[in-house]
């Protein structure tokens, strides 16, 4: 494989778009308990205590965070068979940042996040230059990743890779 920036599109290679649409239904329950379901999936969504709620789910923003890591998994791993790119573990840690008082309507603060610190570490006995491919493509294709900087978040992301040889010792 060269270390071209994109790799070829996987599964379709059409001119036609090929078109998703993701559901869910929501219901406010309780305080600021929210039941979420999506297809046969169910979550909730709730506030800390400390904040009227009932403390437990994730909150809508922890949400938030968790289909960005979610997201860049599930498209890392696309990406690595499409590239045939080995890898035997996988963990990301992402902390958001966000100022409240926009949520709380202070005008000129943004209510959704400044910026977001994610560290992706791999483990893997692939060469540098095959992870830089990954790191592209996967950034480039992640649909949750691309909606974050294009609102403007200041996305920090850490690649880290360790070695399945020295996982193994």
């Amino acid at each position: 494989m060269s270390d071209a920036y994109e790799i070829p599109p996987s599964i379709e290679n059409t001119k036609t778009a090929t078109l998703v649409h993701p559901k869910v239904t929501s219901r406010l329950r309780d305080g600021f308990l929210v039941s979420v379901s999506s297809r046969n999936s169910r979550w909730i969504i709730d506030e800390p205590e400390h904040k009227g709620g009932s403390d437990l789910g994730p909150t809508p923003l922890e949400s938030l965070l968790g289909s960005l890591v979610g997201c860049e998994s599930v498209v890392l791993k696309l990406v690595a068979q499409a590239i045939g790119f080995e890898f035997t573990d996988l963990t990301i840690d992402c902390t958001g940042t966000a100022d409240m008082r926009g949520a709380r309507g202070v005008k000129g603060v943004r209510p959704y996040f400044t910026s977001v610190d994610m560290v992706i570490e791999i483990e893997t006995d692939e060469t540098a230059q095959r992870l830089e491919l990954l790191r592209r493509n996967v950034e480039q294709r992640c649909p949750v990743m691309n909606l974050f900087e294009s609102a403007d978040v200041d996305m920090n992301v850490t690649w880290k890779a360790r070695s399945v040889r020295q996982g193994a010792a």
